[in-house]
């Protein structure tokens, strides 16, 4: 930190001992200017003189009100003018009073607006350059009355000027700090958006995987001892539900790394093409269950195709723990104008395939994946027994990054 910004802390810290220096400089300065004679009777440029005992009272009561420039500024403008008034009748020449009335003019300048500095500036300059030309010893076009014409619009302007630039400064400051202000929001949403997607994939790759092992695990308990060679494949499928299951909760828990730590998820994210594969690990499972697309062979969006996988997976894994041992699921993927179309059925007895108090939280899942691509969801039973989950998703989805898909 440099001299003169330690000095400028100190004197924001310390205001009025800052006044009262300037008031003592101001009254040292009128002083000294009251025994100058400008116009000596000589011949002589300038000359010295005694100042009147009435001037020097006059400067001390003008140098005391400056103290309280601050605190009061209209009352410090209105009693320097007084006192620059009273001296302009009397004195001759000028004691330099007016010097006080520049300075409390500059101070009210420089902390109120722009209308009421050019009124009060008015005003000032009208009544001291008047007062010396009309009441005045000089005559009217003396240096001395110019003078106090000249010196109280600097003041003004000069003021106006300090204003003008602590009010632009203060706006880039205000500005700066709004920036900063937004971007650290824009950092958390982001963040909050991402665990948002992490969380909505992992409750999808858990409850998909586990509900199948669960299933798988139930089969080999009852036929352990009667038929062990069945219990044998429903183990192996526990095992190969697992396995995908370790290996979805690696990739989706490596989103969490940084760039620079070893072992990144390099697998790309499931999609519809991997729908055959999904229908047969819940056919292993004992779900029958039937796929029909007439998609013809659309390219979708990663989000968008990410978004269909997990529905119909989260909603076979709701058919798998909901609707009963002899359900059967019927999986659908339709291309129809700029969307795609996804619907699930099932022939199951349970309708309780939403979200239970305290239980899952499947369906608000799906809303909030295709509310997100600006799609529509429909959910419900179907008459006569069963559910049915109805999606529809834009094929270029408007969103430039849709939480749940890839950047």
């Amino acid at each position: 930190m440099s001299t003169l910004t330690r000095a400028r802390c100190r004197a924001r810290a310390h205001p009025a001992a800052v006044d009262t220096v300037l008031a003592v400089g101001v009254l040292l300065c009128m002083v000294a200017g009251s025994f100058v004679e400008p116009h000596d009777p000589e011949g002589v440029s300038w000359g010295l003189r005694t100042p009147d005992p009435l001037s020097l009272v006059l400067m001390t009561l003008g140098a005391a009100a400056l103290v309280f420039r601050r605190r009061a500024p209209r009352t410090v403008l209105g009693v320097a003018g007084g006192l620059s008034v009273v001296e302009s009748v009397t004195g001759d020449p000028r004691a330099p009073v007016a010097m006080c009335a520049v300075i409390a003019l500059y101070t009210v300048a420089a902390s109120t607006d722009r209308p009421t500095t050019w009124r009060l500036g008015l005003v000032t300059m009208t009544v001291l350059t008047g007062a010396a030309m009309a009441a005045g010893p000089l005559p009217w076009y003396a240096q001395e009355n110019l003078a106090i014409l000249a010196w109280t619009g600097i003041g003004a302007t000069a003021g106006d000027a300090v204003r003008s630039r602590r009010a632009f400064v203060q706006a880039i400051r205000e500005r700066a700090e709004r920036a900063e202000r937004t971007r650290e929001e824009e950092a958390r949403r982001r963040v909050a958006e991402e665990r948002l997607r992490i969380a909505r994939d992992l409750h999808d790759v858990v409850a998909h995987h586990i509900a199948l092992v669960n299933v798988q695990a139930g089969v080999a308990a009852h036929v352990m001892d009667k038929r062990p060679d069945q219990a044998k494949e429903a183990l192996a499928h526990v095992r190969e539900a697992s396995r995908h299951a370790l290996g979805e909760l690696r990739a989706t828990v490596g989103l969490l790394r940084q760039s620079g730590d070893p072992e990144a998820p390099t697998e790309p994210a499931p999609g519809l093409d991997r729908l055959d594969e999904l229908a047969a690990t819940f056919r292993n499972a004992g779900l029958r269950v039937e796929v029909a697309r007439a998609d013809q062979g659309t390219e979708l969006p990663a989000a968008v195709d990410l978004a269909a996988y997990r529905i119909v997976q989260e909603a076979l894994t709701n058919v798998q723990k909901h609707a009963g041992t002899d359900a059967r699921a019927e999986v659908s993927v339709v291309r129809v104008g700029p969307h795609i179309e996804v619907t699930v059925l099932d022939d199951g007895n349970d309708d309780g395939h939403g979200p239970t108090p305290g239980g899952g939280h499947g369906l608000l899942g799906m809303r909030e994946r295709v509310t997100a691509l600006r799609g529509t969801l429909t959910t419900g039973p179907r008459y006569g027994g069963g559910f049915r989950v109805h999606a529809i998703l834009p094929v270029e989805p408007r969103t430039s990054a849709a939480p749940g898909g890839r950047p």
